[in-house]
């Protein structure tokens, strides 16, 4: 197992071909800005529960959603027809990661989202390299997406839901949007119904690697975000 020294000026990562069957590459290190971007630019993302080392991952295969491949199904169709949610970008990044660091269900316990993972991020935000998509109600928070954004790659993080289907809506709208601006992929990591009722795949590591690679010789699409005014959604 590949061990991370915290403030080493060495921010490398061993390549993602050594990780375990599980996906685990490496322990240990830190959240800094520098690190978290070496690390998604290489395929690595940090997942580890409170109790825990920081735990750095590169399952394969891998979990991503090709925009163009973006499934709606009939009932979120309606949903997006309705226009009851407002859904904006980047206004409440803070609220956002905190709603997804939320336990899931009552007496479920915490999340892999720590206090040391939402400052990490706040501060990714505060670069203009992570964003969040918000859903409102009668200006309330519902729903929302956050995650991490280098050339035509989008990195998933998490996403929560207060009402029925806020997240997907949430969703949608990002991935139009990120469809209009060129990005080539999104990353969802690990494999869940939801997101594979959204149009998600599995792929194997060098595939993605290989997306990924073609993705960051983009640029970056830096600083805060705001849907284009005439962005369409169905």
């Amino acid at each position: 197992m590949f061990i991370l020294k915290s403030a080493s000026t060495d921010l490398r990562f061993p390549p993602v071909d050594l990780a375990s069957p599980e996906g685990l590459l490496a322990v240990g290190g830190d959240l800094r800005a520098e690190r978290l971007i070496e690390a998604y630019r290489h395929g690595i993302f940090p997942w580890y529960n409170p109790d825990q080392p920081i735990l750095w991952w590169s399952p394969d295969p891998r979990v991503v959603l090709f925009p163009p491949k973006l499934h709606i199904s009939r009932s979120l169709r309606k949903t997006l027809r309705q226009n009851k949610f407002a859904v904006k970008l980047d206004t409440e990044f803070s609220r956002v990661i905190q709603g997804c660091a939320q336990p899931r269900t009552q007496g479920s316990g915490g999340t892999w989202i720590t206090p040391e993972m939402i400052e990490a991020y706040c501060v990714l935000h505060e670069q203009g390299l992570a964003h969040s998509v918000e859903c409102w109600r009668d200006e309330k928070l519902v729903g929302g997406l956050y995650g991490v954004a280098l050339g035509g790659a989008f990195f998933g993080e998490s996403m929560f839901s207060r009402e029925t289907d806020a997240s997907k809506v949430a969703l949608v709208h990002l991935v139009r949007q990120l469809q209009c601006w060129g990005y080539a992929i999104i990353d969802c990591q690990l494999p869940s119904e939801h997101l594979f009722s959204l149009g998600a795949e599995e792929i194997r590591r060098h595939h993605f690697m290989a997306q990924l690679e073609k993705a960051l010789k983009k640029p970056d699409h830096q600083g805060r975000w705001r849907f284009d005014a005439d962005l369409v959604i169905l």
